[in-house]
């Protein structure tokens, strides 16, 4: 029923409308500054608007409604640690480090700590989490281009991502941050705009009654039909899965607060104050949407059917797609695919900018350069090509990993933040006593654990959804390593700690506590 003509259409004047505006805010010889953080120009407003855009990707519009509708219940619990984990963000994170740090992650862990070993731990953990996260968002768009325009090979799959890889790429070299976050402020906007609009449909369908959409999913579910109400059907197998879900929302927690892409958006408004309004803005946003997806993932399963979903190209990916189509025909679904083709494209844009900044800023000129450091110029340029560099990679990985949920492929990027990432940031907050070694044990450790643990997973091999099917070396029976791999992480960097032979700069640590409670050193905002 769908028209591939119409929705290329529909992708071409959102990809063209973005191009423009990323055009005319691009800044031509822009400062470092200018390139990473947009010269902290953003309001809390808007800055928690392009947080909520970047932070509900393709996981949260395909994956976490395609869960609910294949899952329902313990499909929803994906919104739930979504959404619980800006608290931490909020409360820990938000305001210190936009007082502590410059540009990126690093910036902050550094002020106290031996730069050098610090800054390449931290961007090495930076680009290990941003590779992932990639994965999924490329992994959505081949599902969902694939569903759109029929193209079911492997071959016509690997074109639709390379374009989605080239056009993320375009974003980052034209606009910098500035231009990416824009690209982000609309999405957010057409996202939940389209979510609310599909919402209220449904809902009409059945008399706004969400009791009778829930009824009609159970029905249309079949013999387990009933299971979709309840916590269980995909977590409740056995004493193993229950496990492995409280590994999946002690991830997913704890996981926010340790992504390098949503850390580095707070460094793009003008002071602490910007920063927590951010928090607030997007929390208010993302817990709205995340409402929207319970009616659409339920409403997929009554009027689609869990069924018809899983036999389709993108699997649990086309839930959306297919609901759009029984709802409005090709027109609606090409006005959905859109938003979701705005959607991956926005996140990768992002991440691919927190992925290059981390890259020139904190292993070029903060470690190769650091005796002879480069101009700003300089350093933009080669923040540029490692775009450039990073969108191949990023292709590579997407072809390869086609056909896994997207929403389970950005679970494993929150389990890298948990583990290699929260730990430093927190012990180098709060402890005093908190060394160089500790902050290597633990991003080392935890990065190392994680990507071990998920390597000899379920996810990787030993099943028929594993992305290596055919081998057998899953001897961890975790599909989620989070509940082993973040308290082991904290732990690294507490014996790091406390068996370094150098003791911590406890006048570091005061400056760096003075500052990160009153913003004293930061350089002055347009308002408080």
């Amino acid at each position: 029923m769908s028209d591939p003509m119409l929705n290329v259409g529909i992708f071409a004047v959102f990809v063209v409308v973005t191009l423009l505006i990323v055009v005319r805010t691009r800044r031509r010889g822009a400062t470092a500054a200018d390139f990473y953080t947009a010269g902290q120009v953003f309001t809390g407003r808007q800055n928690g608007t392009a947080i909520a855009g970047d932070y509900l990707s393709a996981a949260a519009f395909l994956g976490i409604s395609g869960a609910v509708a294949t899952y329902g219940y313990d499909g929803f619990l994906y919104s739930i640690g979504f959404l619980v984990a800006w608290l931490i963000a909020l409360l820990l994170v938000a305001e210190l480090l936009r007082n502590t740090g410059q540009f990126t992650m690093a910036d902050m862990l550094s002020f106290r700590l031996k730069p050098g070993p610090v800054r390449t731990a931290a961007a090495l953990s930076t680009l290990m989490v941003s590779f992932f996260y990639l994965l999924a968002q490329m992994n959505g768009a081949g599902g969902l281009v694939a569903l759109l325009l029929g193209v079911t090979g492997r071959v016509g799959q690997a074109v639709v991502v390379t374009v989605v890889g080239a056009l993320m790429v375009l974003y980052v070299l034209i606009g910098g941050m500035k231009g990416t976050t824009w690209v982000q402020i609309i999405k957010a906007v057409l996202l939940l705009v389209g979510a609310f609009g599909m919402t209220v449909w449904v809902l009409a369908r059945y008399g706004f009654d969400f009791s009778a959409i829930l009824r009609a999913a159970v029905e249309r579910g079949g013999a387990g039909g009933e299971a979709l109400l309840g916590p269980g059907k995909q977590y409740g197998a056995s004493g193993l899965s229950r496990v492995d879900f409280l590994s999946l929302g002690i991830t997913l927690v704890l996981g926010t607060a340790g992504l390098p892409h949503v850390l580095m958006r707070f460094y793009t408004v003008p002071n602490s104050g910007a920063a927590r309004r951010s928090v607030a803005w997007a929390i208010g946003l993302i817990g709205v949407f995340l409402l929207l997806t319970l009616v659409l993932g339920y409403g997929a399963g009554a009027l689609v059917g869990p069924e018809k979903i899983a036999n389709s190209p993108g699997k649990a990916n086309s839930a959306i797609p297919l609901l759009a189509q029984t709802l409005g025909g090709p027109v609606l679904l090409g006005l959905i695919a859109a938003v979701a083709f705005a959607t991956i494209l926005a996140v990768v844009a992002g991440l691919t900018i927190t992925a290059s900044a981390s890259f020139a800023h904190d292993l070029y000129a903060g470690v190769l350069r650091r005796k002879n450091p480069p101009d700003a110029k300089s350093e933009v340029r080669v923040a540029r090509w490692a775009a450039v560099a990073i969108g191949l990679v990023a292709i590579a990985g997407g072809i390869v990993t086609n056909g896994q949920n997207v929403a389970f492929l950005v679970s494993l990027a929150f389990a890298v933040a948990a583990s290699a990432n929260l730990p430093a940031i927190l012990y180098s907050l709060f402890w005093k006593r908190f060394t160089t070694q500790g902050a290597l044990w633990s991003i080392y450790g935890g990065l190392t654990v994680t990507v071990g643990l998920i390597i000899f997973s379920p996810v990787v091999s030993g099943t028929p959804t594993s992305i290596f099917p055919a081998a057998h070396f899953a001897w961890f029976p975790l599909a989620n390593p989070g509940l082993v791999a973040i308290p082991l992480s904290f732990l690294l960097g507490y014996l790091g700690t406390v068996l370094s032979a150098r003791p911590s700069d406890l006048h570091k640590y005061s400056e760096l506590e003075v500052r990160a409670l009153t913003g004293i050193g930061t350089s002055p905002g347009r308002y408080s």
